[in-house]
């Protein structure tokens, strides 16, 4: 997978069957889905790879357990069978992670039971270990930090857990491989049209500055929480269908969170449920969910964000972190679809929907990571259906996705970070890194797990790729200080 190849693919296509609109792992999910039924695809992203929300999630594929409570049984069924899909197709990103529920009042140990049975059940033949109670003792054998004044015991299930941005890549690759074309940093300025139909887009690579018309039997507008914008490219009048929310992750060091099981708080005082998660050596906590009524490009978690997560896991385990052990923050934008006037985007529900407007233009929008297959499925099929395509069947469900190779050095490049040479090699040489963001924040995950070692490798990694990408030493220092300023808004300020 490489940016000139796909660059002289675009020349050499006269008319695409789809086009995708949107890199995150929504519009990778519909072009791995549709190259896969033999459609000739091309996706553009205006950024990176899953620059935006695609790689600022919680890093859990999960069916929800909190929507159970909502009554949501066909949500959580049928994120659980995907669930029990990605670890099949994809175990070298998916795995189990076993998470416990603390009790404390007499009721819970009923009331969470049931509610972990049932999730078993709906998972059908693609459960994971059967749930359990485990004794108070058990519980602090497992979370040796938790805070255990009042602590009865737990309940004791099986999730799942991934690395959002690898997953994203190996998507990508995956698509490269089964003959499609994705381009990174090439955004959707225009949607052409014949006879009032969208007949294909123009769109501006962001490094040549080159723009391209493009044909396409059909667009899919994939692009999560910015979807509004697109919509109205080809509508201007398009009522928004988004009501966008920020979910915010502090990241702390391993001793507030030893071993390898997760805590689970179902409910805080926003309505959502609060996770402490060993992922990658560290301890990730999350989440918000806050209503926001502009999308940035790099939302920064709010200071009251930052306070509600350091006073609720200092709530919960006996170790209370500060400010000064955030290693790194980050902030996501979820693309959650309008229900009426609501103001309480918690309540939203987690589900898809696909549109086609009157232009032809299809959009998919809402959902989760762990449903993105379920709904590249269905988006796929609006298009094929609108554009007269070939009628042929999705087969993602049955497909396995790439694995990541690192190549040649496997020389460290700092001490509290296990990002080697090679990784960087491999992200410039096969996985269209273009920036030492994307080599630092998606390629490798050093930028979410440590700010200041990621700061003083910037130069090394920099170096690197300018031998890979033919750059000189002036694009090292840009690619430098565009990461310094970068990498500040992942500390919490104050």
């Amino acid at each position: 997978m490489d940016r000139p190849s796909a660059i002289r693919a675009l020349h050499d296509t006269r008319v695409w069957d789809v086009v995708i609109i949107g890199g995150g792992a929504t519009g990778l999910g519909c072009a791995v889905d549709a190259a896969a039924r033999g459609y000739k695809t091309l996706l553009i992203e205006q950024g990176d790879f899953a620059q935006g929300t695609s790689s600022r999630s919680t890093k859990l594929i999960h069916g929800g357990l909190r929507y159970l409570r909502q009554g949501k049984l066909a949500l959580v069924r049928d994120a659980l069978r995907e669930r029990g899909l990605l670890l099949r197709n994809a175990p070298h990103l998916v795995k189990p992670l076993d998470f416990v529920v603390p009790c404390h009042a007499w009721w819970e140990r009923p009331f969470y039971e049931w509610g972990v049975r049932c999730y078993d059940r709906l998972a059908a033949e693609l459960a994971l270990d059967r749930s359990r109670w485990i004794t108070r003792d058990e519980t602090i054998g497992r979370l040796p930090t938790i805070a255990a004044k009042g602590l009865r015991g737990g309940v004791l299930y099986r999730d799942a857990q991934f690395d959002d941005a690898r997953l994203a890549i190996a998507l990508a690759l995956t698509f490269a491989s089964l003959g499609g074309t994705p381009l990174n940093y090439m955004r959707l300025t225009e949607l052409l049209k014949t006879r009032g139909k969208i007949s294909g887009i123009v769109a501006t690579d962001l490094e040549s500055g080159e723009e391209i018309d493009l044909g396409a039997k059909v667009v899919i507008n994939a692009t999560g929480a910015a979807c509004d914008g697109v919509r109205q490219l080809d509508e201007p009048r398009a009522t928004p269908m988004i009501a966008p929310s920020q979910g915010a992750h502090i990241v702390l060091d391993r001793s507030f969170l030893p071993g390898d099981t997760a805590l689970m708080v179902p409910r805080t005082r926003d309505g959502r449920v609060l996770f402490a998660i060993p992922w990658h050596g560290r301890t990730l906590i999350g989440t918000t969910d806050t209503p926001v009524k502009e999308i940035a490009a790099e939302p920064r978690p709010l200071a009251a964000e930052i306070e509600f997560l350091l006073a609720h896991t200092a709530q919960h385990l006996s170790k209370a972190p500060t400010r000064a052990d955030v290693l790194s923050c980050f902030a996501g934008v979820r693309p959650l679809v309008r229900s009426g006037a609501t103001r309480n985007t918690a309540t939203l529900s987690r589900d898809h929907t696909v549109t086609i407007s009157p232009a032809g233009l299809v959009t998919i929008a809402g959902g989760k990571w762990t449903t993105y297959r379920h709904m590249a499925e269905d988006a796929v099929n609006a298009a094929a259906s609108s554009a007269g395509l070939p009628a042929r069947s999705s087969v993602t469900d049955k497909l396995p996705l790439a694995n990541l190779p690192a190549m040649g050095s496997r020389e460290p490049l700092h001490p509290r970070l296990d990002v080697r040479v090679g990784e960087i090699v491999a992200a410039a040489r096969r996985e269209m890194a273009r920036t030492v963001a994307d080599a630092l924040s998606r390629r490798s995950r050093a930028l979410l797990l440590d700010v200041r070692a990621s700061i003083e490798i910037a130069p090394r990694v920099a170096a690197i790729m300018a031998a890979e990408l033919g750059r000189d030493a002036a694009w090292q220092r840009e690619q430098v200080e565009a990461f310094t300023a970068l990498a500040a808004g992942y500390l919490p300020c104050g």
